[in-house]
C-alpha cells in the first residue's frame, strides 16, 4: 500500500513538474513570437521614386499611361501612396493598437505621426490653394472630404476607427485624381503657380522648425526669449520672461527622433512629386537646383541607424547624440526652404 501511495505521489509530482515546464515553454514561445513581430513591424518602409509610384498605380489600374503627362497626378498619386503606406506597411497602422505586441512599440507610432502631419498639410494646401484659382473660387468637393478625414483622431480604435477615416480620405483623393484626368470635367484643377508652391513651403518651414527645436532641446538649454522680437509695441498673453528653459523629456527623445524621420520620409516623396508638377515654375525662377538641395538634405536623415537605441550624449561628449545629428539635417533643409521661398517670391 505504501509503495502504491509513493508511486501515485511521484507520478503527481512528475505531472505537475511537466505542466510547469510546458507553461514556461509556452510563455517563452509567446514572448519570442512577440519580440519577432515587434522587430518585423519596426522596419521603416523603403523610399519610392515618383516614377515608381505612378507606374505602380498604372499597373493596379488606378491610372493609365497618359496620366504621366497630366499636371497634378504626381502629387496626388504620391499622397495616395503615403496614405496607403500608413495603412498597409509592415504591421499595418499601429498608432491606435491596444493589444500586444504592437501596443508596446512607441517609435513606430511616432514615425507614423510624422508621416501623417505631412499628409495633412499637403491635403489642406491642395484644398485651400492649389486646387483653387483665387480666394473667391469654390473648393473641390472631394478635397473637402479628404481634408477633415485625415485630421481625424490618429489614435481612435472604435467607431469610427482611424483606419476607416484614412480610407475615406484616400477614396476622396482618388476621385479628385480621376477628375483631373477627365478633360471634360472642370471641377478639379491643379494650379501649379509660384504662390501656391510658396504656400505649401510655408507649412513645411513651420513643421521643420518645430521638429528641429524639439530635437535640439534633447540636451536641455536656456534660451533668450525672442518671441516678441521685431515689434516694440507687441505684447503676449500670458506674460513672457527674458529667458526660457527648453528640454525634451527623456522618455520622449526617441519619439521625437522617429517623428522627425517620418516627417522627412514623407517630405522626400512629396518634394519629388512637386518637383515634377511645378517643374515649369521652378525652371522659370531658376530655382530647380535650390529645390533639389532641400531633397538632398532630407535624404540624409534616412541613413540607417547603426545603434540599437537612440543615444543622447553631450554635444561634445564621448557618445553620440542622434537627436542633434538629425537636428542638423532638419535645420539645413529648413534653411534651404526659407531661401527657396525668397527666390520664388523675388525671382
Amino acid at each position: 500500500m505504501q509503495f502504491i501511495n509513493q508511486s501515485i505521489s511521484t507520478m503527481r509530482d512528475w505531472l505537475l513538474a511537466g505542466r510547469r515546464g510546458w507553461i514556461t515553454l509556452s510563455l517563452l514561445l509567446v514572448l519570442l513570437t512577440m519580440a519577432v513581430l515587434m522587430f518585423w513591424a519596426s522596419r521603416e518602409p523603403q523610399q519610392m521614386s515618383t516614377l515608381q509610384i505612378i507606374d505602380a498605380q498604372i499597373s493596379s489600374g488606378q491610372l493609365d499611361a497618359r496620366s504621366r503627362k497630366v499636371n497634378g497626378v504626381a502629387t496626388t498619386a504620391t499622397l495616395l501612396h503615403i496614405i496607403d503606406t500608413l495603412l498597409h506597411k509592415r504591421g499595418g497602422y499601429i498608432s491606435n493598437d491596444l493589444l500586444p505586441p504592437f501596443v508596446l512599440l512607441d517609435n513606430q507610432p511616432s514615425w507614423e505621426y510624422g508621416v501623417l502631419l505631412q499628409s495633412r498639410d499637403l491635403t489642406r494646401v491642395l484644398r485651400n490653394d492649389i486646387s483653387r484659382s483665387q480666394t473667391q473660387s469654390s473648393e473641390n468637393a472631394h478635397l473637402a472630404v479628404a481634408d477633415p478625414a485625415l485630421h481625424f483622431d490618429h489614435a481612435s480604435w472604435w467607431l469610427p476607427t482611424t483606419e476607416s477615416q484614412f480610407r475615406k480620405a484616400a477614396r476622396a483623393l482618388l476621385e479628385y485624381q480621376n477628375q483631373l484626368l477627365d478633360e471634360s470635367d472642370t471641377r478639379a484643377q491643379f494650379f501649379a503657380r509660384a504662390d501656391n508652391l510658396e504656400e505649401y513651403l510655408a507649412q513645411v518651414e513651420k513643421r521643420l522648425g518645430d521638429i528641429g527645436q524639439q530635437l535640439s532641446a534633447s540636451i536641455g538649454q536656456k534660451r533668450l526669449n525672442t518671441d516678441l522680437s521685431g515689434d516694440a509695441s507687441v505684447s503676449a498673453s500670458p506674460g513672457t520672461s527674458r529667458e526660457v528653459a527648453v528640454k525634451t523629456p527623456w522618455l520622449q527623445i526617441d519619439n521625437v527622433f522617429f517623428q522627425a524621420r517620418g516627417t522627412a520620409w514623407a517630405l522626400i516623396h512629396i518634394m519629388h512629386a512637386l518637383e515634377q508638377d511645378f517643374a515649369d515654375v521652378l525652371n522659370d525662377k531658376n530655382a530647380m537646383t535650390s529645390f533639389q538641395q532641400i531633397i538632398r538634405e532630407l535624404e540624409a536623415t534616412q541613413q540607417p541607424i547603426q545603434s540599437l537605441v537612440i543615444l543622447n550624449g553631450a554635444p561634445f561628449g564621448m557618445f553620440p547624440n542622434h537627436s542633434l545629428a538629425m537636428a542638423n539635417y532638419i535645420a539645413r533643409a529648413n534653411a534651404s526652404v526659407i531661401d527657396l521661398k525668397q527666390l520664388l517670391d523675388q525671382g
